[in-house]
């Protein structure tokens, strides 16, 4: 990957994204950040080595990529002053901001933009991501490749059949690592109440976490089967499963994500 690089915000997600292509070899001199906060960009250019400025411009004036991560309250407003030179020039853009669909990108940057709307989620600030990607038709096989190869530089980067699907993305990675953060609290607070320091309660439950996705990621089973697994029958695991379903944990889950999806598209709106 060579191309110009030039994200728009410079904020933890963008740095991340940065740090990652740069960890897999990316020259950081292809790089360009903006922000209107000279701190972070001094953090940005210290650490990573990247070129930096405050003019949106001139930092896409030559950009073969340029990935849009400021807020989305603020977002027409920084991007429509780049319509001529997407016009002009064809860049992809690669917007990571929620609730910025095709069609506002569109209507701010032009019919012809090369398009993509993607939903990272924190654990990319530890290259442990999961992102979801929807390209407009305007997209090369090329820019594909490119879209990819800087999302999968902070962990898993899939595209999705049809721009709705962003919105399940949103609902199930997006959102995603609160519920399970929600889940080792409550694991954490139940250990402590049986008797556990609270150090020990955290670090069995944290590693216990880790453990279980690793397990899940590497394992030719699905998970249900390596639930079942570990679920002896008449066991302690299976009274905890049991009493868990009888409360329902697992209608309470459809519902939580529902609801995300829901107001996923509510914001979109």
């Amino acid at each position: 990957m060579s191309a110009k690089i030039t994200f728009i915000g410079a904020g933890n997600m963008a740095s991340s994204l940065a740090g990652g292509i740069i960890a897999k070899g990316y020259d950081p001199t292809q790089i360009t950040m903006t922000d209107l906060n000279e701190d972070i960009l001094l953090s940005n250019r210290t650490k990573l080595g990247v070129n930096t400025t405050r003019d949106n411009i001139q930092a896409c004036s030559h950009a073969d990529v340029i990935v849009l991560a400021v807020k989305p309250q603020v977002m027409g407003d920084v991007v429509a002053p780049l319509h001529t030179i997407v016009e002009q020039r064809s860049p992809l853009i690669v917007s990571i901001a929620a609730g910025i669909t095709l069609a506002n990108l569109e209507a701010w940057l032009g019919k012809s933009a090369p398009l993509v709307r993607c939903m990272p989620n924190t654990p990319a600030l530890v290259q442990s991501g999961a992102t979801g990607l929807f390209a407009n038709t305007n997209v090369s096989d090329q820019q594909r490749d490119l879209a990819k190869q800087i999302l999968s530089a902070v962990g898993l980067a899939l595209w999705v059949e049809n721009e709705d699907q962003i919105d399940a993305v949103t609902a199930v990675s997006g959102s995603g690592p609160a519920y399970f953060l929600l889940v080792m609290e409550a694991m954490m607070n139940a250990g402590r109440d049986l008797g556990l320091p609270d150090d020990v309660a955290s670090q069995l439950t944290l590693q216990t976490a880790l453990g279980s996705a690793q397990l899940a990621i590497t394992s030719d089973v699905n998970v249900a089967e390596l639930r079942r697994r570990v679920t002896s029958p008449a066991g302690t695991t299976e009274r905890a499963i049991n009493i868990m379903q009888d409360k329902g944990l697992e209608e309470i889950f459809a519902a939580a994500l529902k609801g995300a999806y829901d107001r996923s598209k509510e914001l979109a709106s």
